[in-house]
């Protein structure tokens, strides 16, 4: 020991001397046990591989002491309830699309997805470099959370129809399953928009109840049966470019967290956020081929309801603009930043991709 270190040590209490010198200055990290609520059932696998892999890394970058147990969805709190329960403390932390709470704010549907917005690369780069999380944090915190990213699905398809589309006026009295802003946009083209949890839509759309279903990919479509009810697969997905998920955190509780735990569940998070992307991207084709093998039959939207379905989102867009400040800030900000990337993505990454897809059809 230096002889200042000694001097100031001399000059403390005994207690807080004792306390300088033991081996470990910072005092042990709490012993803390939360719930997690999915929104997603087991079968749905990817999903709820998010919520079980952000367990296991927490509790491996804790050493064992900050544990969280996962239940799927209706296990403890249904789908779309999520948001609440954590919320109230019903349980700590929730795994679940904020575009499921687009009812309580339209805001909401930005944390996931809007239609004809950002590409998965473009939210991820909008949320993590053009200030996306810090923006809507202070729509989380208005409900009483906090939102950490935690998963992305990617670019999904535009759904399962039991019956073809020849063109708009094939929507009039579609009853629809979809989610979020894009249900907003279908009403103005004469669909019944519903919103159903992922474990109920095979059996609506077996019975009739549903005429057609947007849920994820092919890999979670093919594993829920929809081609068996609906052959008729529609893409692109005009609706969900993107669809990222996020955990909630009760604001208190998480307020309360030990710095160290803080950060180990943003890097969980981060981490399976590139998994599940990485998971969607390796199994979606494989499963579009099992897909069309077994008599699913792959349409394009036709024009008119692609170019319908823009000029009704338009009309949408100036809707919440005009009655929700918190939204019109935040989607200017995700368009100001689409613009500005898509400036370079049409000269690289689209011009790549088109030269690629041409050069392995004329090798084939």
């Amino acid at each position: 020991m230096t002889p200042n270190r000694r001097k100031v040590l001399s000059l403390l209490p005994a207690a807080t001397v004792a306390g300088i010198a033991s081996p470990a200055i910072a005092q042990t990290n709490p012993q803390i046990r939360w719930r997690l609520a999915s929104s997603f059932p087991k079968n749905i696998d990817i999903m709820w591989a998010t919520s079980t892999s952000i367990s296991k890394y927490i509790s491996e970058m804790t050493d064992g002491r900050f544990v969280i147990d996962t239940f799927s969805a209706n296990e403890v709190v249904p789908p779309f309830q999520v948001l609440d329960a954590v919320a109230a403390k019903t349980v700590e932390i929730g795994h679940t699309p904020a575009l499921f709470y687009f009812g309580k704010d339209a805001t909401f549907a930005l944390c996931s997805v809007v239609p004809f917005g950002l590409n998965v690369r473009q939210q991820h780069a909008w949320m993590y470099s053009g200030g996306g999380i810090e923006q809507l944090q202070t729509l989380f915190n208005n409900f009483g959370v906090v939102g950490i990213p935690c998963g992305n699905t990617g670019m999904q398809m535009g759904g399962w129809f039991r019956k073809e589309l020849i063109s708009k006026e094939d929507l009039k009295g579609l009853k629809f399953r979809t989610a979020g802003l894009a249900g907003t946009v279908l009403a103005k083209l004469g669909v019944v928009p519903q919103q159903i949890a992922p474990g109920d839509i095979y059996s609506a759309l077996e019975r009739g109840t549903m005429d057609a279903v947007e849920l994820i990919g092919p890999y979670d479509d093919e594993k829920l049966g929809f081609h068996r009810v609906a052959k008729y697969y529609y893409y692109p997905g005009w609706a969900e470019g993107t669809a990222m998920t996020h955990l909630v955190v009760n604001k208190p509780l998480y307020d309360e967290l030990p710095k160290s735990y803080k950060v180990a569940l943003d890097v969980a998070a981060a981490a399976v956020t590139s998994f599940q992307l990485a998971k969607y991207d390796a199994s979606n084709g494989l499963a579009l081929r099992r897909l069309v093998a077994q008599g699913a039959v792959l349409k394009p939207f036709p024009q008119d309801i692609i170019e319908a379905a823009y000029a009704a989102w338009k009309e949408v867009v100036e809707e919440l603009y005009a009655k929700n400040p918190l939204f019109k800030s935040i989607h200017e900000s995700q368009q100001a930043f689409l613009v500005n990337n898509s400036i370079y993505a049409q000269i690289a990454d689209f011009s790549y991709d088109a030269m690629m897809f041409r050069l392995m059809r004329s090798s084939r």
